[in-house]
């Protein structure tokens, strides 16, 4: 018996030394470079590339319009974000949108982590202040899934008129601890995504757009989340969609506009 508990013991503990040691390669999945985004018709593209201080690339587009609001995007994990531009007209109405690939996604170098990825929307949004062609008393933020956490992070560090947040989490601890209840994920996560903490300070009005069948990350982590919010917050469940197929349902682009056309 004591020579099973003792392996029982060792196969748990060297589990959890994997995921200590992995997880970067378990929350970032990345996403391979694909063929360049195209514009919705009537708009043009441009690229919008960023170098970093620590020298690593990052890809990104946005199409413009004339001295327009801008909407600045973060994706979900393994996606390749500057092809959610091809929806731009469809959700963001006449704005200027903003895709930036975090690093490792896309033909972005360098390698992902909760502090380089934040550092990283907060230099694309200081990036944006410098262009004169842009309405930037006017910048919405746009995060889905992962990209929520680093919306409500560059929210809490920079001015934003309004935040849409698709399938939010509360934090990654929450998340990781209700899919794997067995490990002390609280002890093992370095990249935490703290949004509940920072939520109770942020005055920005938010609307929150979730799934009643997401089970990567169940509404209850909004829900969560949009009580601890310190501003307005309307919110959007979306019946019979899961985490993936949300954004098909025939509510979502027509409530992401409509609350951005009151807000910006």
């Amino acid at each position: 018996m004591k020579a099973v508990l003792f392996i029982a013991i060792a196969a748990y503990v060297g589990i959890c030394a994997l995921l200590w040691f992995a997880q970067e390669r378990l929350i970032f999945l990345g996403a391979p470079p694909d063929t360049p985004p195209t514009a919705p018709p009537g708009w043009r593209m441009e690229r919008f590339d960023l170098e970093a201080p620590d020298g690593a690339k990052l890809e990104g587009s946005h199409p413009p319009v004339e001295r327009p609001a801008v909407v600045l995007y973060f994706g979900g994990n393994a996606e390749e974000a500057t092809h959610h531009l091809k929806e731009a007209a469809r959700l963001y109405g006449p704005r200027a949108v903003v895709a930036v690939n975090y690093r490792g996604y896309g033909r972005s170098t360098g390698k992902p982590g909760e502090p380089a990825l934040v550092a990283d929307a907060l230099l694309a949004y200081d990036r944006l202040l410098a262009r004169p062609d842009l309405d930037t008393g006017r910048i919405a933020v746009h995060g889905r899934s992962l990209g929520s956490g680093v919306a409500i992070a560059l929210a809490g560090a920079r001015p934003v008129k309004a935040l849409v947040l698709t399938t939010p989490f509360d934090s990654l601890v929450a998340v990781a601890g209700a899919h794997y209840p067995w490990a002390p994920v609280g002890l093992l996560l370095r990249h935490r995504f703290d949004s509940a903490s920072r939520a109770p300070s942020l005055r920005v009005p938010a609307l929150f757009v979730t799934a009643a069948g997401d089970d990567v990350i169940p509404p209850a982590h909004a829900d969560r989340l949009a009580a601890a919010w310190g501003g307005t917050v309307q919110a959007l469940r979306l019946a019979n969609r899961g985490h993936n197929d949300l954004f098909l349902d025939p509510l979502y682009g027509p409530a992401i506009s409509a609350f951005l056309d009151r807000r910006l």
